[in-house]
């Protein structure tokens, strides 16, 4: 445990490495001067930084620092969107300070006023736990000496954030080194016994499961190397990573595609874990490997929350880095390159959690035709009541949804009026929308107000709408023209859903539907059932779920929340089950 007082006005959660008996810390090295990791085992990993490698190890030293009274904040990898009252919401980068951590899987926590419970997988604990007086004015020194008080302070004040520079880096260079040292695991432990045993496993199912991990793997061992090259070991705080991270900028784009196989591999691992033989085969290639006690499916997380930490290790450097270093735009720029890389990860997320309840949705509509609205949208923008007029004159009330890429209209039961019947869909690729004065439409020959035009560029037919109210009108084209940017952003950053995960939502929706599978996420994993009277437990004896195994959190096992009262407006228009 860091000392208080004169000697820090921080804690680093580096100080939790083995103590060497020189006084010194010890650091857990992998690689070599030839970028080679074969002579290091497993054991000599787990002595020299038995922090990263044992399981509940980091969680065991939060809870005695926060004994100690230390304050302890936590990064967010992702976003954590809840209507749960006992959950806390928040988005990737929030700064959450950890109260409680005695379940390995939910933390108590807080931001700003607001006090309630979050998934552990979700954050990254920040290096450098600053303590509020880190920064002392230098206005409160008084007396003959001032100015070389004021120069003592600024020197004390400059040497702890080189401290803290250093805090940074050698978590940087720790938690790299241990990264290989999994992607080792997996490559050797359970890829190479896969592939020995045919009769067990396709090598299409392999590419499902494992991805791109093996090529992961090889860049990262590159990437380390570099790194290594980079570091400052008699001063790491003089290091100058960044220049890595823009050297290999275009090769992190490797991740994209494994991201977006990992919903399908978790797909995959859970079909075959419904089978005996293959929960003792994964179990055996852990125990043969000497592989730390989390299962496979914690192992193939850990690539996508490596590169969703990568912005929050930057922007840390970052901020403990001078603008007079040599660094420091190579650090600023990276920053920038690793950020958008892990925006796109989440947000890919947030769209996998959407196609899950439009598969719902679509289930609950009375006489669909055509194909799966899965087929061409991923996402809900807008809906409401329109008026929709025929050439004819003919006026029509229906419900609007606009997805991206095409708006569906349905037509409410008269007397049923949360009974939705499919009426028809509009390819918005192929539309334009005119915004029209009120006044007599030359096209309709009718009086309007409040009116839209959809025309077809393809086929020149018209469809006129009326909204109630001006401001209606207006959020409707707001959000076509927000259709169109989503689906230009979506086009430009490679934002795509694979067939297998479109189709496993449907046929979950559907189980769903006919009361089987209740409860199952489009994973195939049990959804977490909603909190019971939790508390922290300074308040209480702590009660937390635990169905759902902390590893499965991106496949979206996540806790189960309330529906917002956006996706409310869909469950209050389904049917009555029977």
């Amino acid at each position: 445990m860091v000392a208080r007082g004169e000697m820090a006005r921080f804690w680093s959660l580096e100080s939790l490495q083995t103590v060497s008996a020189d006084g010194g810390t010890e650091s857990s090295v992998l690689v070599d001067d030839n970028g080679s990791e074969e002579d290091y085992s497993y054991e000599e990993l787990c002595q020299t930084n038995p922090r990263y490698l044992q399981p509940g190890g980091e969680q065991l030293a939060i809870n005695e620092l926060i004994s100690d009274g230390s304050v302890v904040h936590a990064e967010a990898l992702w976003d954590h969107v809840t209507m749960d009252d006992q959950e806390l919401p928040f988005k990737a980068g929030d700064v959450i300070r950890v109260l409680e951590a005695s379940n390995k899987d939910w933390w108590w926590g807080r931001i700003e006023d607001k006090e309630a419970w979050f998934p552990a997988s979700f954050v990254r604990l920040r290096v450098n736990q600053e303590d509020g007086t880190e920064n002392s004015s230098s206005d409160s020194i008084q007396g003959e000496d001032q100015d070389a008080e004021v120069y003592k302070h600024r020197h004390k004040s400059t040497e702890n954030k080189d401290q803290m520079k250093t805090n940074v880096i050698q978590e940087i260079m720790n938690t790299e080194r241990v990264y290989i040292k999994h992607l080792k695991d997996i490559c050797e432990g359970y890829i190479r016994q896969c592939r020995k045993h045919t009769g067990m496993f396709t090598e299409a199912q392999l590419n499902t499961i494992f991805g791109n991990i093996e090529d992961i793997y090889k860049f990262q061992r590159k990437f380390l190397k570099d790194l290594e090259k980079q570091y400052n070991k008699e001063e790491p705080h003089l290091s100058e990573i960044g220049t890595c991270f823009l050297q290999h900028q275009e090769d992190f784009a490797i991740y994209s595609e494994y991201c977006n196989n990992h919903p399908g591999a978790c797909i995959e691992l859970s079909n075959l874990m419904k089978h005996s033989k293959y929960r003792h085969f994964f179990e055996a290639c852990r125990l043969l490997q000497q592989m730390i006690d989390i299962a496979i499916d914690g192992f193939l997380l850990t690539p996508v929350q490596k590169i969703c930490k990568y912005p929050l290790q930057l922007a840390e450097l970052l901020k403990y880095t001078t603008q007079e270093h040599s660094d420091y735009n190579n650090i600023k720029a990276a920053y920038e390159a690793m950020k958008n890389v892990a925006c796109l990860i989440n947000e890919r997320k947030r769209r996998l959690e959407s196609i899950d309840k439009i598969a719902q949705w679509q289930v609950s509509i009375v006489g669909w035709e055509g194909q799966d609205i899965l087929a061409r949208s991923s996402e809900l923008i807008h809906s409401g009541e329109l008026t929709k007029i025929s050439k004819q004159g003919k006026s029509q009330q229906r419900t609007f949804f606009l997805f991206d890429h095409q708006l569906v209209f349905c037509k409410k039961d008269l007397l049923r009026r949360d009974m939705l019947y499919y009426k028809g869909r509009i390819n918005m690729d192929e539309i334009e929308l005119l915004d029209l004065e009120d006044g007599k439409d030359k096209d309709f020959n009718l009086n309007i107000k409040n009116a839209l035009k959809a025309v077809n560029i393809v086929t020149e037919e018209m469809h006129l709408f009326c909204a109630k109210k001006q401001e209606d009108k207006e959020r409707w084209l707001q959000a076509c023209s927000d259709e169109r940017k989503r689906v230009w952003e979506d086009k430009e950053m490679g934002m795509e859903i694979s067939e297998n995960q479109k189709k496993q939502a449907m046929q979950n929706a559907k189980r769903s539907r006919h009361g089987k599978g209740k409860g199952v996420g489009y994973n195939g994993c049990p959804v977490l059932p909603p909190h019971q009277n939790l508390h922290p437990m300074h308040q209480r004896h702590i009660t937390v779920p635990t169905s759902v195994p902390q590893q499965q959190v991106f496949a979206l096992a996540e806790p189960k929340r309330k529906p917002s009262p956006f996706w409310h407006t869909f469950t209050k228009l389904t049917p009555f089950k029977k």
